[in-house]
């Protein structure tokens, strides 16, 4: 008489190899959200650039506040906030009439400065490091 089933080994080992692969997939999907939250981050830096550079077209002058800056004719939906928007992942403002500078600490990779600039500062300065910064451009 032939008995038809599994043996407990043939099951544990396909229970193994699909732990293993959904690791894989969890430790890719983690990297991804990474690498996505940080293009969201380059890309509203950028535009918050641009806003700034009509603001200083429109004013002759950059906003000396975010809040100055915050104005809808350029922000219509507001000055746009990180993805994690918690503890340390938040936009930095470094602002005065003659400049601006706007950084955000990446998840993964390298950005383009070294550290924040010091409070009151209206440049960033660039190097290695996990801070993604833009500054004027006039």
């Amino acid at each position: 008489m032939k008995k038809n089933g599994f043996t407990l080994l043939e099951i544990l080992v396909v229970i193994s190899i699909i732990a293993i692969l959904v690791a894989l997939g969890t430790a890719a999907y983690s990297t991804a959200q990474k690498k996505g939250r940080d293009a969201r981050r380059q890309s509203d830096i950028k535009a918050v650039q641009n806003g700034f550079e009509q603001y200083y077209t429109k004013n002759s002058a950059y906003p000396a506040t975010s809040t100055q800056a915050n104005d809808a004719t350029f922000f219509p939906a507001g000055l746009p906030k990180d993805p994690k928007n918690t503890g340390n992942n938040v936009y930095t403002f470094n602002m005065g009439a003659g400049g601006f500078c706007i950084c955000a600490l990446l998840e993964s990779g390298t950005g383009n400065a070294s550290a924040l600039p010091a409070s009151g500062a209206t440049t960033c300065s660039y190097g290695t490091g996990n801070y993604y910064c833009l500054s004027n451009l006039q």
